[in-house]
Formats: structure tokens, sequence, C-alpha cells
């Protein structure tokens, strides 16, 4: 589908009834916003704790290997989620197609479980299929990377 050709929730819609209905979904994905705002307080408020609980633990003020995985995990988190934000909000955009947003969330949750592998409890079989995932993701983002992302992105491609 070319540029030219998406709409995404337009509000210029001709049909009275398709326009209401964007309108409906366009107010569904702000609720999801605020939703998700509410979330990634929570998740804040968890890597706190987190790391709250981890430092007060004897020996104080001392992590093993798996206190700052966990603290880790509790932070890239909270970042997936800041990310699925700006996904929602950038979905109500109509000058944007959202394939590259949803493949650098998708590369961004699957880092995130890679970097927070125990290797001691993870097969070899689930370590390369989260390589090929990964690599799948990449190659996908730099594809989707290489081609403008909105109509303005054609104008300023000839200045890199």
């Amino acid at each position: 589908m070319s540029e030219e050709e998406y709409s995404g929730l337009s509000t210029d819609e001709e049909d009275r009834l398709i326009r209401r209905l964007h309108l409906t979904i366009r107010f569904g994905v702000k609720a999801l916003a605020v939703l998700m705002v509410i979330v990634i307080l929570f998740g804040v408020g968890d890597v706190i704790y987190v790391l709250y609980e981890r430092l007060s633990t004897p020996p104080i003020f001392i992590l093993k290997l798996g206190d700052i995985l966990q603290i880790f995990g509790a932070f890239l988190a909270v970042l997936i989620a800041v990310e699925i934000f700006i996904n929602i909000t950038l979905y109500l955009r109509d000058d944007i197609l959202h394939v590259r947003l949803v493949v650098a969330t998708a590369l961004m949750a699957i880092a995130r479980k890679v970097i927070v592998f125990d290797f001691k409890e993870v097969d070899y079989q689930y370590v390369y299929a989260s390589g090929a995932v990964v690599l799948a993701l990449g190659v996908t983002y730099w594809l989707t990377a290489k081609t403008p992302l909105c109509k303005s992105d054609n104008s300023e491609q000839g200045r890199h």
C-alpha cells in the first residue's frame, strides 16, 4: 500500500457513519493512551520497589547478578511500555505508516528478553530461536528504515 493510499483513521471521511466510527476508534485509542500512562507509572513504582528491595536485603547495598538482571528487566519493561505508549499516540496520526513503530517495539521487547536471559535455565534451542527472531526483526527494521516513514520524509531524504 503506497503512502498516498493510506488514510488511517481520518476524520475527513465523506461517509458520516465511517467518520463517526473513526472518531469512536480514535477515542478508544486515546483511552488506551491514558491507561498506558497509568501502567507506566505503576511500572516506575515497581522499578523503585525492586531496586529498594534488592538493595535493602542483606548483604545491604550489594547486588548479585540475578538481582541486576531483575532490575534490568523491570527497567526495560517500563521502557517497552513507553514505546507502546508512543505507538498508541502515533497511531492517531494519519500520515504515518505504523509498521516501523511496531517492529521497533517488538525488537526492543525481544532484546529485553535476551538481555535478561538466565543461560543456566534456558535451552539452547530457545536461545537460537530468540537469535533468529532478533535477526529477522533487525533486518525488517533496517528494510523499513530505508523507506520514508511519512510524506514529509520525502523532502528530508535528499538532505541525508
